[in-house]
């Protein structure tokens, strides 16, 4: 099981079954799927991929957590990840999605941020990557925030990484 985990604004808690709907809103937004690959319009494909994702069972201290604001708990505004790369591995990378309304306010670095402290330091991993699609901007700049480094090219997209050396 994962642990649950508050910052002074947000709350992060195991992703379930309970947070489909509002991950699949989420993800129907073209916006929001706009520089990742998806099964984002076969509805069917689509659900079947998030049920996966969200009851799949991950090594242990890796997952999804559901973020919400602490001013408004009820309500998603997204997700962060720390799970095997492309859920196979070997690397660990980290994610991060937020629904359109939650974007430019620091709420993907500061659940990452916590994600990335837990990766470290109760999971004990080496390094953390990302892939971020080159005109993601945003989500490149989270990964600046959080002192990762531009490692190059990958799959098609901008490889980051986060080692344990750079945080001393």
């Amino acid at each position: 099981m994962l642990p649950f985990f508050e910052s002074p604004r947000l709350y992060l808690r195991p992703r379930t079954l309970a947070d489909l709907d509002d991950c699949i809103a989420m993800d129907r937004d073209p916006e929001v799927t706009r520089y990742v690959d998806g099964p984002w319009h076969d509805a069917d494909a689509h659900r079947r991929f998030v049920v996966d994702r969200i009851t799949r069972a991950y090594p242990d201290g890796l997952g999804y957590w559901s973020i919400v604001e602490r001013v408004a708990p009820a309500r998603f505004v997204g997700w962060v990840l720390l799970i095997p790369e492309d859920a196979r591995g070997p690397e660990i990378e980290i994610g991060w999605r937020l629904v359109r309304d939650a974007w430019g306010r620091g709420i993907a670095s500061e659940a990452a941020r916590i994600v990335v402290a837990h990766a470290f330091g109760t999971v004990g991993v080496e390094s953390v990557i990302a892939g971020i699609a080159e005109g993601n901007g945003a989500s490149q700049h989270v990964a600046e925030k959080l002192g990762m480094k531009r490692e190059g090219m990958a799959n098609g997209y901008v490889r980051f990484r986060l080692s344990r050396d750079d945080l001393c």
